[in-house]
């Protein structure tokens, strides 16, 4: 019985993390289709309001927010200032200037190295030798998926800070969430990230005239796509993952981001695709299968498996 828990534990999470990469890559590629004659601060807007609406009542039917604080509240409201509000409008105004979306999702895949450098100090927590090579590899990866699409924009160079602000903003946002002591679930994290998201958006909105959206089909198509898949799914598998498979092992499956954005240009978006891509998404994999085998074999996943399994086998009985 306890195999069998094991089994369908580890096929649930494979699953949760391949769904992860395709709906975070979707978060680049849609909004370079959707804001080639829009603002993106009208998409972002008109993607979060209705959402907001949306997860506020499904949260009331649901009962979820019960027994929660007014400190929880703030600090969750301040980590999706970071990780949701900072890092879509960065992202969406870097794919609107022009820039490839595997070159944003380059710099955006950056972070996994920063948080690397990040845990010890900030979280306490120790990065073993074997998961700084599997983080190197894959940062090698990374390089070598978009070089091809460096200069292959008219974007001011200015524009290239725009990604590196989603990073660091998503960096924050992911620290804040691991040292915090409030343990809300995906619902409730998500409800309260997108509805400060959606304030905010809308006040700025307001401010520089760019809040009526267009009423053609295929901007409502795209506000829908981006409401689904890199928000609702992406965001909420984020969260999940974090606690299932710990921060390093979950930065570690950010570098197959940039491989699969650039895998999803190159047949949308006609993007560049080379041999050294395919190098690259090799690379990708090696690092992140290091990193991840590094994660299962520690002491302190061993432990706390185990601890999980005896749980499992007590409950199954």
């Amino acid at each position: 019985m306890s195999k069998q828990i094991g089994l369908l534990r580890s096929v649930v999470t494979v699953a949760a993390a391949v769904a992860f990469i395709v709906t975070w890559s979707s978060g680049f590629i849609i909004p370079a289709y959707a804001t080639v004659d829009v603002s993106p601060l009208t998409l972002l807007v008109s993607r979060f309001v209705p959402l907001a609406v949306l997860l506020l009542a499904v949260l009331r039917l649901s009962g979820a927010a019960k027994g929660l604080n007014i400190r929880d509240v703030r600090t969750q409201a301040t980590i999706g200032l970071f990780a949701q509000s900072g890092y879509c409008v960065a992202v969406y105004g870097a794919v609107a200037a022009g820039i490839a979306t595997g070159t944003v999702a380059l710099i955006d895949a950056v972070q996994p190295l920063v948080v690397a450098v990040l845990v010890g100090p900030v979280l306490g927590l120790r990065v073993r030798g074997a998961q700084w090579a599997g983080l190197v590899i894959g940062a090698v990866g990374v390089l070598l998926v978009v070089r091809s699409q460096f200069g292959s924009s008219e974007a001011p160079a200015m524009a290239y800070l725009l990604p590196a602000v989603a990073m660091v903003c998503l960096i924050i946002g992911t620290l804040l969430q691991r040292k915090s002591a409030v343990k809300s679930g995906v619902l409730l994290t998500l409800t309260i990230h997108v509805t400060v998201t959606a304030v905010l958006l809308l006040v700025i909105a307001v401010v520089t005239g760019t809040l009526l959206p267009p009423a053609s089909a295929s901007f409502w198509l795209a506000v829908a796509l981006t409401a689904v898949f890199p928000t609702l799914a992406a965001y909420g598998l984020y969260w999940w993952l974090l606690r299932r498979v710990g921060i390093t092992a979950l930065q570690a499956l950010l570098f197959l981001i940039a491989p699969a954005t650039s895998l999803a240009g190159s047949i949308l978006l006609e993007e560049p695709m080379t041999v050294v891509t395919v190098a690259g998404f090799i690379l990708c994999g090696i690092g992140v299968a290091v990193v991840l085998t590094s994660e299962a074999r520690s002491p302190e996943t061993t432990a706390s498996s185990a601890r999980k399994r005896d749980v499992a086998v007590r409950e199954a009985r």
